[in-house]
């Protein structure tokens, strides 16, 4: 009776170093995080500023862009500079096509027009209609997001339905407006082809959609996001000619809106008011 009631402990005790080790590099990955410093400063509003910072200009609301500079920008990843001296003048309600072979700089382009990174030396400079210039260290992350949609080239789905997945472009959106979003990008048909449409379950990272229809949903969530300036990174690189025409055809029916659209299609770039050529 003792050995065998003892049994149970034993089993326990050997599993004792696995969970440790599990612990702990759960815990050690935990504390990476929390000790990761951010690579772009976020600016404050005026109410948090100090006497110091009294002039600091921070920019909480912007209502029409008349265009984007990029001037004299420096970047390196590592220590290998990516962008040198590298200047653009993105002119607002149109299309503007970055094209370029790979490693040319024209995704970092992107991100920093996003703020994910700040340039080691230049300016990125988002110009108002009112004819107000801000340089963009000066305008609010949350201001930042909703000026702006960002499609990448991988979309990151979630373990959940179609229809959530498109809506985390604007939480709160009605059917119909998910709806006119997914026809833009060429996915509405296949979705109301599935058993149980807009409510069918993806997976995790949606491993039960093929690639063009990832993107697919990723362009859709840029559409219902209806931000001022839409920045979209290979958007068509896993689509075939019919659903890329599609997708380009709503692109330029976006009338008002600043598109910034990086591609290695010249089919893509074809529709472009202005190409700027990343070498």
């Amino acid at each position: 009776t003792l050995v065998m009631s003892s049994y149970g402990s034993v089993v326990a005790l050997s599993n004792l170093s696995n969970n440790l080790s599990n612990t702990l590099a759960s815990g050690e990955r935990v504390l990476s995080l929390l000790e990761e410093k951010p690579k772009v400063t976020e600016v404050i509003s005026d109410t948090d500023q100090t006497e110091n910072d009294a002039e600091t200009i921070v920019v909480d609301n912007i209502q029409n862009i008349h265009g984007i500079a990029l001037e004299n920008i420096y970047f390196s990843y590592g220590g290998k500079f990516v962008l040198q001296d590298m200047s653009m003048n993105i002119k607002g309600g149109q299309i503007t096509a970055i094209h370029g072979p790979s490693g040319s700089g024209k995704s970092t382009i992107l991100k920093l027009l996003m703020r994910f990174y700040d340039p080691q030396d230049g300016k990125v400079i988002i110009s108002e209609a009112i004819g107000k210039d801000y340089d963009i260290k000066t305008i609010q992350s949350d201001t930042l997001r909703n000026m702006e949609s960002y499609v990448t080239q991988e979309t990151w789905l979630f373990h959940d339905t179609i229809r959530r997945n498109i809506e985390i472009g604007s939480l709160g959106a009605t059917d119909e407006e998910i709806y006119e979003a997914a026809k833009k990008a060429s996915i509405h048909d296949f979705i109301i082809s599935l058993p149980n449409g807009y409510d069918t379950m993806i997976g995790e990272s949606g491993d039960t959609l093929s690639d063009g229809e990832r993107q697919r949903i990723g362009v859709a969530r840029a559409f219902l996001h209806n931000a001022p300036v839409m920045i979209l990174d290979e958007p068509t690189s896993n689509l075939d000619a019919l659903n890329e025409g599609i997708i380009l055809s709503s692109l330029e029916e976006e009338k008002g809106r600043s598109i910034i659209l990086v591609s290695h299609r010249k089919s893509t770039v074809s529709i472009a008011d202005k190409v700027f050529v990343s070498e």
